[in-house]
C-alpha cells in the first residue's frame, strides 16, 4: 500500500492496485492523469504533484470493493479518508468535475458537503484533465466530452440531468485552465 497518496508515484500505485480490472475506466484514468501532466503549468509549482495525483485518483471510487453510496467521488473520497490521505486530496476526488451536480440529483448533497469544495486553480486543472479525457482515454475537446456523456447517459437519467446542469461551471473551469496556459502546446 502506498504512503504517500499525494504524490503522482503513490496515487498511481493506489489507483493500479484497484482499477486495471475495469478496462475502459483504467483506460480513462491514465490519459487523465497524463493530461494533468500536460496542464500542471497552470497550477502553482507547489500544487503540481498534488493534480496529478488527484488525477490517478479521481475515479477510484468506481473499484467494486469501494462502493457503497454508488456514487463514485463521494464513495472515492471516502475511501481515502479511511487510508488517511490528505484532506486536501480527499476533497479534490470528492469534487471532481461538478460531482456536486450530481449529488443533487442522487440526494446526496449532504454526504458529498461533509468535503468542503474548493474554487481554485487546481480543481479547475483536474476538471479540464477528466473533460477533455474521452472514456478509453481518447483526447476530446471539452464540446465532444461533454456530447459523448449526453449520447452514452439517456435524457432523465442522474448522469444525464446532472451534467446538463454543470456544463456551464465545468465549461468555465476547462476555460480558465486553457487560459491560465496561454499558448502552451497542449
Amino acid at each position: 500500500m502506498p504512503t504517500s497518496l499525494d504524490t503522482p508515484q503513490g496515487a498511481a500505485a493506489l489507483a493500479e492496485s484497484l482499477l486495471p480490472p475495469l478496462g475502459n475506466r483504467w483506460l480513462h484514468t491514465q490519459a487523465v492523469a497524463a493530461r494533468a501532466s500536460k496542464a500542471a503549468k497552470a497550477v502553482s509549482e507547489d500544487e503540481r504533484d498534488l493534480l496529478i495525483a488527484a488525477a490517478w485518483l479521481h475515479d477510484i471510487g468506481y473499484a467494486p470493493a469501494l462502493r457503497d453510496t454508488g456514487f463514485h467521488p463521494l464513495d472515492g473520497a471516502r475511501y481515502l479518508a479511511s487510508l488517511g490521505a490528505p484532506d486536501r486530496l480527499v476533497r479534490l476526488v470528492a469534487h471532481h468535475s461538478g460531482a456536486v451536480y450530481e449529488a443533487e440529483q442522487r440526494g446526496l448533497t449532504v454526504a458529498l458537503a461533509v468535503y468542503e469544495r474548493e474554487d481554485s486553480p487546481l480543481l479547475d486543472a483536474l476538471i479540464f484533465a477528466d473533460m477533455t479525457t474521452g472514456p478509453a482515454g481518447q483526447r476530446f475537446d471539452f464540446d465532444r466530452r461533454m456530447d459523448e456523456i449526453l449520447v452514452r447517459y439517456e435524457p432523465g437519467s442522474v448522469v444525464h440531468t446532472a451534467i446538463s446542469k454543470a456544463r456551464p461551471y465545468l465549461g468555465a473551469a476547462v476555460a480558465r485552465t486553457l487560459s491560465r496556459l496561454g499558448d502552451q502546446p497542449m
